[in-house]
């Protein structure tokens, strides 16, 4: 059976089976968009920047790091769910997850205990971006 890699941050996820041989392949990739919005956008559907909803044309702040942050957890909840039916259907056999640190947190608070048994590994670092060749050497290293 394959093992599944993911790498993902709060706005992507790819998927990469690993063979026994060591080779990675990309299977499925799984987007965000709202976690590429600006916060402002998020919640008033406006450009962003300057929240006029009280009149007072005060700047977002705490507002928008927890918008961002509630959008990473629904994120988080969409890849976990993505690992658990893979689970399920018998699709892998263990994951080793590379992500950046905030979203891996997220990511853990998110999944049962039975997919978060699976993981072999995790690897606090995004890698989201990297090619399959650079992933693989990265398997390879740990």
């Amino acid at each position: 059976m394959k093992r599944y890699i993911i790498a993902a941050d709060a706005a992507r996820a790819r998927i990469f089976t690993q063979e026994k041989n060591g080779d990675v392949q990309e299977i499925d990739s799984l987007v965000h968009t709202e976690s590429r919005e600006h916060p402002g956008d998020l919640r008033t559907g406006g450009s962003g920047g300057v929240d006029d909803s009280a009149g007072q044309g005060i700047r977002q702040s705490d507002k928008s790091v927890t918008t961002m942050q509630n959008e990473s957890l629904v994120f988080a909840k969409e890849v976990a769910e993505y690992m658990r039916k893979a689970r399920t259907q018998n699709q892998t056999d263990s994951f080793i997850v590379f992500s950046a640190p905030k979203f891996l947190g997220d990511l853990r608070e998110k999944l049962d205990s039975v997919t978060r048994g699976m993981i072999v590994k995790t690897v606090d670092k995004d890698v989201s971006k990297d090619s399959e060749q650079q992933i693989a050497e990265k398997l390879r290293n740990i």
